[in-house]
């Protein structure tokens, strides 16, 4: 038989547009809102007043913001580090606090910055030792533990406002009816034999699906790779919680220090529309303008008048945002993987990184790590 040419085929060069798409997104995002700005600056709040209100801002208060702005990054930082050390890599305190600061300031200033986040995050763990496997088990697992907990404290914050109580519990109902309802036939050896079939079907057709397959292998890797024990649940469950939980006390923290007097359950509501309204527009990054503005107006809705929530808003997202990343980057540059510079630049980002991370685990009597410390990795059979 003949031999046939196959022409080879070069890939086209990807227009200029498709290799920064993301970035003109991002900046054509950030234009339409210095419009909005620019075309609503008569019903936006005075910048004078504004800073009047920030100026004037109760210091212990202001302490707090930053306590617990910290006091976050360090419950996340050490939820990721408990992790590791379940699956028998230990990482130093300092450094988990340098991959958690380094990790956020990728994923809130990049384009596809969470991407890129999980990346680089995943190449840490590598680098301190753990195992293909096991650094996608702790980011995995971290991002489902860390989920949970900001369901739980969204419906605790429904269920403790007065007005959102009711159609919460209605909508809850539903599923606790299903719940229970499948619990109770569970329960019973007949009915357990009858719908384990059915159940198993729909199951395994769920978890064969092309977009759930990659999922449940992730998950069943996770399972292999870390066995929690019922302390190390605990742990994780009261680290995720608090992650959430700080940052929502910096909110409260920073309304308090201008003035604004409004239940803690309706600072977390809030807290949660604006941490919405971010999500909607996930090209800005850090959710810039999204954020403040949802925030801003739902302070206004509980009864603040614009000026010390607008004062409020900027304080909160001083400490929590701009803070964080700027201690990100210095925490990047401190691993080494800063941009091509000369070396004595480089160490001395590096030096202040370094110190500036020393300070920061300084907050370790926040979280109750300290308290309740991971045991050394255990033995399982293979």
């Amino acid at each position: 038989m003949a031999e046939t040419d196959v022409p080879l085929r070069i890939p086209a060069a990807r227009s200029w547009f498709k290799r920064h798409r993301g970035l003109v997104l991002q900046l054509a995002m950030l234009s339409l809102a210095i419009g909005f700005l620019v075309a609503l600056r008569g019903q936006l709040p005075d910048l004078g007043a504004m800073w009047t209100a920030a100026r004037r801002a109760d210091p212990a208060w202001l302490v707090l913001v930053v306590v617990a702005s910290a006091g976050s990054m360090a419950a996340f930082a050490r939820l990721q580090r408990r992790l590791l050390r379940i699956g028998g890599v230990r990482m130093s305190l300092r450094r988990a606090f340098a991959v958690t600061y380094a990790g956020n300031a990728l994923s809130t200033t990049l384009p596809g910055g969470p991407a890129v986040s999980v990346v680089y995050t995943f190449r840490q763990f590598r680098r301190t030792g753990a195992s293909p496997q096991l650094s996608t088990a702790v980011i995995l697992v971290g991002g489902i533990i860390t989920t949970g907990a900001y369901t739980a404290i969204g419906l605790l914050a429904l269920l403790a406002d007065p007005h959102a109580r009711g159609p919460a519990l209605m909508a809850l109902s539903i599923p606790a009816v299903l719940a229970l309802a499948l619990v109770t036939a569970l329960s019973r050896p007949s009915s357990r034999a009858r719908l384990a079939g059915p159940l198993g079907r729909i199951g395994g057709a769920i978890l064969a699906h092309r977009r759930v397959a990659p999922y449940a292998d992730r998950l069943r890797e996770g399972r292999d790779a870390l066995r929690p024990s019922l302390r190390d649940w605990a742990a994780l469950v009261m680290l995720a919680t608090l992650n959430w939980a700080f940052d929502i006390l910096a909110l409260i923290a920073a309304s308090r220090a201008v003035g604004i007097d409004v239940p803690p359950h309706a600072v977390t509501l809030a807290y949660f529309a604006a941490q919405a309204a971010g999500s909607l527009l996930p090209l800005l990054p850090g959710g810039i303008g999204a954020i403040e503005s949802s925030m801003a107006a739902s302070l206004v809705a509980l009864g603040a008048t614009l000026a010390p929530a607008g004062a409020a808003v900027g304080l909160y997202r001083l400490f929590s945002y701009w803070a964080v990343v700027t201690v990100g980057w210095l925490a990047w540059a401190a691993l080494q993987e800063g941009p091509r510079v000369s070396e004595r630049t480089r160490r001395r980002l590096a030096a202040t990184g370094r110190a500036t991370l020393t300070g920061l685990t300084s907050v370790a009597f926040t979280t109750p790590y300290t308290v309740s410390p991971a045991p050394g990795p255990q033995p399982r059979n293979p």
